[in-house]
């Protein structure tokens, strides 16, 4: 079925931005929205469809930029997001995806290849702002508030990426990797090069029902004080997922977004470079491609039970 409004010509009397877009969305007032704020940006929208009619042209381009908009998805719509993503990838196309809450489980799992930068009901602002990043990364390769956000986020991955050293460092002095300290009676007839290579056991993972009052007690702090002054997104992650990694449950993107105690697109963010960083896992579900869970990586529950076992220590109190 052939989009009605497949071309756009551009609100200054057809003058040619620097930057040709593409805009995808079901709805033409929608697709008529997002032209307008894509050349509010610098871009020049160069075609609009539905994403079901994306899947049924694909002879059409996609532009180098790919503005899209989700609202509930059907089957047809999540097929034209799984051959979208893999067209996106291949092609190297920066992508921003507006989503309605109800649909962002499924697009996060449809859309994940071509590493979309998804808004979780954004305001006009909002768009504004990922399309001004996206325009600048294309014409200037370097942003200075992404540049910025980039140092924070390094420093954080390399503190985290460090506490499994750093903890095993507290408990064994100068001895980080092996237990060389005299066995115990199971191993009393173990030669002293096989007890040498005998490496610390990681401490089990501690009660999620403590882990749950620790969160708890992080969201109550949020009724005097609000959200806003202790928000700590990645630390609020990594309990979440700790807690559910011991309950044996699985956790989706979008209650880990709500976990996370930001707004949703802040938490998908937060979320996509703790994945990048090695600390959080993208599992499929295997029975449904619409759904992919998050847990946390084994370097990551490593560091969080040694955490714990570390706190636990003389009656430290846990904050």
């Amino acid at each position: 079925m052939p989009a009605q409004d497949f071309s756009y010509p551009s609100q200054d009397g057809g003058s040619v931005h620097s930057v040709p877009i593409s805009i995808l969305a079901d709805d033409p007032a929608t697709r008529r929205q997002l032209c307008s704020d894509a050349e509010i940006a610098g871009f020049y929208p160069v075609s609009g469809a539905s994403l079901v009619d994306a899947l049924y042209e694909p002879h059409q381009a996609l532009a180098n930029c790919v503005l899209l908009h989700c609202g509930e998805l059907g089957p047809l719509d999540c097929a034209a997001l799984l051959d979208l993503d893999r067209r996106m990838r291949e092609s190297g196309t920066a992508v921003i995806a507006s989503v309605v809450p109800a649909a962002l489980d499924d697009v996060f799992a449809c859309i994940d290849q071509s590493h979309p930068e998804i808004l979780v009901a954004p305001s006009r602002g909002d768009r504004l702002v990922a399309l001004g990043r996206v325009m600048a990364s294309r014409t200037s390769n370097r942003v200075q508030e992404g540049a910025a956000s980039e140092d924070v986020l390094r420093q954080l991955t390399e503190q985290v990426g460090q506490l499994a050293a750093q903890l095993d460092r507290l408990t064994g002095g100068d001895r980080p990797v092996f237990r060389l300290e005299s066995p115990t009676d199971d191993f009393r007839g173990a030669d002293e090069a096989e007890r040498r290579l005998i490496r610390s056991p990681r401490p089990p993972l501690p009660d999620p029902r403590l882990i749950r009052r620790i969160i708890a007690q992080r969201r109550a702090r949020d009724k005097f004080f609000g959200p806003d002054l202790f928000a700590d997104p990645a630390w609020d992650i990594l309990l979440d997922l700790t807690a559910a990694r011991a309950e044996h449950s699985r956790v989706s993107v979008t209650s880990l977004c709500i976990a996370s105690g930001v707004p949703p697109t802040t938490g998908l963010r937060w979320i996509s470079q703790m994945i990048e960083a090695g600390l959080l896992e993208r599992i499929e579900d295997e029975s449904d491609r619409r759904r992919a869970f998050i847990q946390l990586s084994d370097r990551a529950a490593e560091a969080m039970a040694r955490y714990f076992a570390e706190l636990g220590k003389d009656g430290k109190l846990l904050v």
